[in-house]
């Protein structure tokens, strides 16, 4: 087949491509850093989104079978913003139906609410009932929170254990998620690709953990002894938003806190990826968390290859 990947030189869009390419597919990439390093041999083309010019992404997308898309904001920002995002990626289903792809597999994030005043949450909804009324073939995984060599979030976890005099958890920390490896998330994506049928999947890992729980886990693996403690989520806000003018970055936002709080890293349902993120971190403790990852550098640097951790 002939794939369009969205991001293919960033995070889980790199995976997803590579998982492509050793299947044996044509890939293209869609991205906002033509000009950061491509890491396939030239056997990926770039090519800009053109958001702004529908007829130049239609383009773009003649002759492709599949577009898998990862496109999206993780907050809002001065330079980007989920209101944003979403209207975007309308232009971009849009154009892959005009295109003639016959399937798409679209990565959202469990719980999406359209009826929810969180904008990640009601954004992802209102992308999801936009691409079941398009007309054409979907899948849609939902992951919850990704885990990989590339990661901010496990990683800038063991990095604040590693540098940080406490560690400081959002109330009781009682609140679930279930990291999937990023991998397995590339996996299904690629299975997913080949499919013909309407679907939903949790795109869930083998383990759950309560956010205490997670964090307490890094720690063990990482042979640490920072001590943890249960703050307040406005007090833990304020102290992230402190740390963050060091480390140039936006750690966490309210609304990512009150989304972790909600539970909405969490559902019933069975594992899709195998990878356990217990077994992960054992195998690179020696490396995670030695530098922060700056989710603002990633998105303002269009030119610097994503670092592993």
């Amino acid at each position: 087949m002939r794939v369009a990947v969205t991001g293919a030189f960033g995070y889980s869009g790199r995976y997803i491509a590579r998982r492509l390419l050793d299947a044996g597919h044509s890939v293209l990439t869609l991205t906002n850093s033509l000009n950061r390093i491509n890491r396939f041999e030239g056997k990926v083309q770039a090519f800009p989104f053109h958001f702004s010019q529908p007829e130049l992404l239609t383009q773009t997308l003649q002759g492709v079978d599949v577009l898998i898309n990862t496109y999206w904001v993780r907050f809002n920002h001065r330079l980007f913003n989920h209101d944003e995002a979403v209207a975007n990626t309308k232009v971009l289903l849009q154009a892959a139906k005009d295109a003639g792809v016959r399937r798409i597999v679209h990565v959202s994030i469990t719980n999406p609410d359209i009826h929810s005043d969180l904008p990640y949450f009601r954004g992802k909804a209102e992308l999801e009932s936009s691409l079941a009324a398009l007309g054409v073939s979907y899948c849609i995984l939902r992951p919850a929170v990704l885990f990989g060599k590339e990661d901010v979030l496990v990683n800038n976890i063991a990095w604040s254990l590693r540098h940080l005099p406490v560690f400081g958890v959002f109330g009781n920390g009682d609140y679930r998620l279930q990291p999937i490896y990023v991998d397995d998330l590339a996996s299904a994506a690629v299975e997913k690709a080949t499919g013909e049928r309407n679907e939903i999947v949790n795109a869930i890992g083998p383990e759950t953990f309560a956010y205490r729980e997670l964090v307490e886990t890094v720690r063990r693996l990482l042979g640490l002894k920072r001590p943890i403690v249960s703050v307040p989520p406005e007090l833990g806000y304020w102290a992230c938003r402190v740390t963050g003018l060091f480390v140039r970055d936006v750690i966490i936002t309210r609304q990512e806190i009150r989304g972790l709080m909600e539970g909405r890293l969490y559902v019933e349902a069975p594992p899709l990826g195998a990878t356990k993120l217990t077994e992960w971190v054992e195998r690179h403790k020696d490396t995670l968390g030695r530098h922060y990852t700056s989710e603002i550098a990633r998105r303002v640097d269009r030119f610097s290859e994503y670092q592993s951790n």
